[in-house]
């Protein structure tokens, strides 16, 4: 066999087996795929309760300015209450915005004031107690900002806006030393309500989170309903007691039910480099 029958040979032997060897490799992996992630929102249901730690600016009336060396020994104060609230809200991505609604438990309201009565069989010095206890219907719209989560944890702040409508009722004033004093019917009034939130939700499952929060509420003016006095020739009889500048440091435990899976709010194209 000539030189070049043999190199020719030895080409053909050459070229099938690399196509055998080639014929035994995998194909060749496609281009890698980037997805873009996907920011989820839902609808949710949500329920509280709580705790108040109330406050307020002061009693006022216009008999104060006419009573003699008129002051207040104790200003007084509202015994904390118990709420509830309901509310319904949508979630977006590290957003979420809700309405509630709220009823605030009875609150008792004390305080003390004295006065010098010139006109006393034995004139002095002469004390008001009064007593009163207060209720609320309050709805906010709340938006909440989500600050990042950690091991199930996620902490949030947010605020709020909407009104209330303040019940004052059983109002007394009893002036023990001189045997007299006042009553007032309920008296109920509406306001502007507004709120900070801070807290942080723990997630139980995809579809519940439980939730503790602090929230400060601004309530607004109270007024009782119309004063008499047992004596109806004295002092100002037609102008209701007023509660000046309501507000209320809360502690709130809630739970929030997502009502659907979480469903993608937008799906962009894949993405492939190479």
């Amino acid at each position: 066999m000539g030189a070049a029958k043999i190199s020719s040979v030895a080409g053909a032997i050459a070229l099938i087996s690399s196509a055998a060897f080639a014929a035994d490799l995998a194909p060749p992996l496609p281009p890698p795929v980037v997805q873009v992630p996907v920011d989820t929102g839902g609808w949710y249901l949500r329920g509280y309760l709580g705790m108040s730690n109330q406050f307020f600016k002061g009693l006022w009336h216009p008999d104060f300015l006419t009573a003699s060396q008129f002051t207040f020994l104790d200003k007084g104060g509202f015994d904390s209450a118990p709420f509830f609230g309901l509310g319904i809200g949508y979630a977006w991505s590290w957003l979420r915005f809700d309405v509630t609604g709220e009823y605030r438990g009875k609150a008792g309201f004390h305080a003390l004031d004295r006065f010098y009565n010139p006109f006393a069989f034995n004139p002095g010095f002469n004390t008001n107690l009064y007593s009163a206890s207060k209720t609320e219907w309050v709805g906010l719209f709340n938006a909440y900002l989500d600050l990042g989560t950690w091991w199930c944890i996620t902490p949030f702040i947010g605020a709020g806006i909407g009104f209330d409508s303040i019940t004052i009722s059983h109002f007394r004033d009893e002036n023990i030393i001189a045997a007299g004093g006042g009553w007032a019917n309920s008296g109920t009034k509406t306001n502007l309500a507004w709120a900070l939130h801070a807290g942080a939700s723990y997630r139980v499952s995809p579809n519940f989170a439980v939730e503790l929060s602090y929230r400060y509420l601004n309530l607004g003016t109270g007024q009782s309903g119309t004063l008499v006095n047992f004596d109806p020739t004295v002092g100002n009889p037609s102008v209701p007691m007023t509660f000046n500048h309501i507000q209320s440091h809360d502690v709130m435990l809630g739970v929030r039910w997502l009502l659907q899976p979480e469903q993608p709010l937008y799906s962009p194209p894949m993405i492939r480099k190479g």
